[in-house]
């Protein structure tokens, strides 16, 4: 299953991709979001590993990010793997003036572990494009919010 997403964003890139890359701020965009810890490599570099904790519900869930690629300003790539499955993520910052920036997500499930995900992947296929978007659009909120913490 592959989606895109996307959404613009009235700051400069360097201002939308300095936000994005801080994993301080995934709690202001991130519903659900509980914490981001290293685990292995240099943080921010190919090949660096991290856990990305979620309350889903009355569950957490952990997702290993690993970045397999890290171009910013221009890309940013990474695959998240956890009891779900697995899926990819990259990511494009576009300039589309000097005060405006396009986000543009391309996903990919690779794999869909579980009978409940197997089952959403293929009957409701539009829920994780959703999720994306949300995100996406909360993280737009969050970063034009001219009092930013």
């Amino acid at each position: 299953m592959k989606f895109t997403c996307s959404v613009d964003i009235d700051l400069p890139r360097a201002k939308v991709v300095a936000l994005f890359d801080n994993s301080e701020n995934m709690k202001y965009w991130q519903d659900g979001f509980i914490s981001f810890e290293h685990l292995a490599g240099i943080p921010g570099e190919v090949g660096a590993q991290s856990n990305i904790t979620y309350k889903m519900g009355r569950k957490s869930m952990v997702l290993v990010e690993t970045i397999t690629e890290n171009n910013l300003p221009d890309t940013f790539r990474g695959t998240y793997e956890g009891d779900f499955g697995k899926n990819t993520m990259h990511n494009f910052f576009e300039e589309l003036g000097s005060d405006k920036t396009r986000w543009r997500a391309e996903l990919e499930y690779l794999e869909a572990n579980g009978i409940i995900m197997k089952l959403m992947t293929k009957v409701f296929p539009s829920i994780p494009r959703k999720q994306t978007q949300k995100w996406m659009d909360q993280f737009k909120k969050f970063s034009e919010n001219k009092e930013l913490p």
